[in-house]
């Protein structure tokens, strides 16, 4: 959806026609909805369902989102777009879960584990632009298979997820013992109940969860701001051989979206290795996560000058786009990786899921307000807002000072939340 949804929402031809600006917004809303469902889908599974089944919920309910909106029509696009949302929250946040209740609490694997497992998605997120924007590009076949081969795609994960799961994650994800589902059960998850040295983790996982929203607000903008650049200020036509092969003899704009995923899946195993050598001298979780923040606000220095040449009138090279997210994707395996790792050491077991979806819920906020700012865009290159550079190269200027910021920031309060670790 990241890939898809903007570039059919401002489609004149077979989307809505809608504007940049309402278009973005929806955007804003659809994803931050998919990060505030997971706070109830957590409570759930830690109360009733159990993280296995609550994954097996969620991934039907998708696939089911995804061929309502194949259907076409205006109502069972917003249909589509509420289930996609609802099975999220049954999805997401249990997903992160299952992974950490493979490694103790001070495992060493743990951090290269939950990189090497984000590489299984970006396996996925580098396949599903590369095949649904095909279809959806292509004049012989257009939107409605692209979101329908993203439904079929879904089903698949789901049933090889059950096929294989078998003896291999016996009691992982397994729902709460009975007696625990009931009024006993939820007097030991209250807050009340909660040890010092907990409520100090929990307090550390707080402070981290501010800067994750100045994260996810520049990480978010490649479904958005970055995809209509790519769509509208990036030169696309290709030639020769390649050209036959390409709807209309041009990259499709969702395309760039396989780019971050590529790098990741390149990347993903050298920094596991890393961070496993180093042993005791590798970087802290949130010391990792603070680099992300940095590498990240770097990242869009090259799109502040891709954006100053592209607001002269011209569509400038792909390779900024490509240079953009090779930083990209650096910062995003020191920051994800280790923030949902992060979780699964701050958070008391009882309360995992659902400190996972409060965690989520900070994406929500950075989402909404990230659509609405790429709503914006528009303005930007109208001079309505201006603060340095002029035109869109101020818009990502923006991302460059917060995300710099924000990293520089946590690294100074790296041994604060360490002591309430109780790593320091």
């Amino acid at each position: 959806m990241r890939a898809l949804l903007i570039l059919y929402l401002i489609d004149t031809t077979g989307g809505l026609g809608w504007s940049r600006e309402e278009a973005s917004r929806l955007y804003g809303w659809f994803n931050g909805l998919a990060y505030l469902t997971p706070v109830a889908g957590g409570w759930l599974a830690d109360r009733v369902l159990g993280a296995n089944r609550s994954l097996a919920i969620g991934g039907a309910v998708i696939s089911l989102g995804y061929f309502t909106l194949a259907m076409g029509p205006e109502w069972s696009f917003y249909t589509g777009l509420v289930l996609i949302i609802v099975g999220t929250g049954f999805f997401k946040p249990n997903i992160y879960t299952l992974v950490g209740q493979l490694y103790p609490p001070q495992d060493m694997r743990r951090d290269p584990g939950f990189t090497l497992y984000y590489m299984g998605i970006n396996l996925g997120a580098l396949f599903g632009p590369l095949v649904c924007a095909w279809f959806a590009a292509s004049p012989r076949f257009g939107w409605s298979w692209g979101f329908g081969v993203a439904g079929v795609g879904m089903l698949i994960g789901l049933g090889f997820y059950l096929w294989t799961r078998g003896d291999r994650l016996r009691g992982v994800g397994a729902p709460p013992p009975r007696a625990e589902r009931g009024v006993h059960g939820a007097r030991d998850a209250a807050w009340g109940t909660l040890t010092i040295a907990e409520r100090k983790r929990i307090l550390a996982l707080a402070i981290i969860t501010v800067f994750v929203v100045f994260f996810w607000l520049a990480f978010e903008q490649v479904g958005s701001s970055l995809n209509l650049f790519a769509a509208q200020r990036t030169d696309r036509v290709v030639t020769g051989r390649l050209a036959a092969l390409l709807p209309e003899g041009e990259i499709p704009a969702a395309w760039f979206q396989a780019v971050n995923p590529l790098f990741v899946l390149i990347l993903a195993p050298a920094l596991a290795r890393l961070w496993q050598a180093l042993g005791p001298k590798s970087p802290s979780t949130h010391a990792k996560m603070a680099l992300g923040l940095v590498l990240l606000g770097l990242a869009y220095l090259v799109m502040v000058q891709g954006a100053a040449l592209s607001d002269q009138g011209a569509r400038i090279s792909p390779w900024y786009l490509i240079s953009f997210y090779l930083v990209y994707s650096l910062g995003e395996l020191c920051f994800l990786p280790a923030g949902f790792s992060f979780v699964g050491q701050a958070a008391p077991a009882r309360l995992a899921s659902m400190l996972m979806g409060i965690w989520l819920t900070a994406n929500f906020f950075a989402n909404l307000l990230g659509g609405y700012l790429a709503g914006t865009i528009e303005g930007f290159e109208r001079g309505d807002f201006s603060w340095m550079l002029g035109g869109q190269a101020d818009f990502f200027l923006i991302f460059v000072v917060s995300c710099l910021s924000a990293g520089l920031l946590l690294w100074l309060l790296v041994p604060r939340v360490g002591r309430l670790m109780g790593s320091a």
